[in-house]
């Protein structure tokens, strides 16, 4: 788990990566690997500066499935791939978080109707894909 230097969790950032990817038709059913290796980059900058509302750094996991499952972690940016449905994996993610600090700042990033609600649920905040797309 990411630390900040006071030794406090840092705010979990969770991004379901189909779906941020999916949101913009550009192109990214054409290479499905580097549209989500591409997210990942761009959340680089997400980890280290934060987002409105929540001051960087911040603990960024990108979720991938499907073709995307082969794209690999940076040192900003964790990388899980889903093994079958990448919304159970990221519920998972929160459920994990929250069980091992239920006051845990968590975010996830998703425009996943039933999704959202699923991990709201759990106590993580949610935003669309427009808080992370460069």
């Amino acid at each position: 788990m990411g630390e900040n230097e006071t030794g406090r969790s840092r705010p979990l950032l969770i991004v379901d990566g189909a779906n941020v990817v999916g949101s913009v038709p550009d192109g990214w059913w054409r290479d499905r690997r580097g549209a989500a290796e591409r997210l990942r980059d761009a959340l680089v900058a997400v980890a280290a500066q934060g987002l409105p509302g929540r001051a960087g750094p911040l603990e960024v996991v990108l979720v991938v499935e499907g073709a995307a499952r082969g794209v690999t972690g940076r040192p900003e940016v964790r990388v899980v791939a889903a093994t079958g449905s990448g919304d159970d994996r990221v519920v998972d993610l929160v459920r994990a978080a929250k069980a091992d600090h239920p006051d845990r700042d968590c975010l996830v990033v998703t425009a996943d109707r039933e999704l959202r609600t699923r991990v709201a649920a759990l106590g993580a905040d949610v935003t669309g894909p427009r808080a992370v797309r460069p």
